[in-house]
């Protein structure tokens, strides 16, 4: 069943793209935008990161942190964030367990690939409940920031 808002956010501990552990209860006090993207160095997946990264200063002044999760293993994205100068978290969900607990996780993707993570965006309040999900079945589009924003600000 798919996640609803006012629901609380399935908690989990990934490792970036530094090597360190990141969980969801880091940031309890803050909110959270946790973008899940289908795969490192790929043209629809650059733009939405980059869009994010070139508006930073819009979710620091809402007092959000972003966290982004793909499939890619963490030296796949150390190699990403270094290329892109991501200035956010990139969290490895190798083993496609939280994706899966968020519902964004594609069972066939393209090119006979199974398991990469859906494009989808969840903002989740300073205790840990949802308050905006938007999971693509289209990889090719990317989540509404408008209504990212808007879910912040209300």
């Amino acid at each position: 069943m798919a996640l609803q808002i006012g629901d609380l956010a399935p908690s989990f501990t990934l490792y970036s793209s530094e090597k360190q552990e990141v969980s969801l209860s880091d940031y309890k006090g803050k909110k959270v935008v946790v973008l899940f993207f289908p795969l490192a160095f790929t043209g629809v997946c650059t733009e939405e990161l980059c869009s994010v990264r070139d508006n930073i200063a819009t979710y620091q002044n809402l007092n959000t942190e972003v966290l982004a999760i793909s499939v890619d293993s963490l030296f796949s994205l150390e190699q990403f964030k270094k290329q892109q100068n991501l200035s956010f978290p990139l969290l490895s969900d190798f083993n496609k367990e939280v994706s899966a607990a968020y519902g964004a996780l594609y069972d066939e993707f393209v090119l006979g690939m199974k398991g990469v993570s859906k494009r989808s965006a969840f903002v989740i309040d300073e205790e840990g409940k949802i308050l905006y999900a938007e999971i693509l079945e289209d990889a090719g589009q990317v989540p509404s920031f408008e209504n990212i924003q808007k879910a912040l600000q209300a």
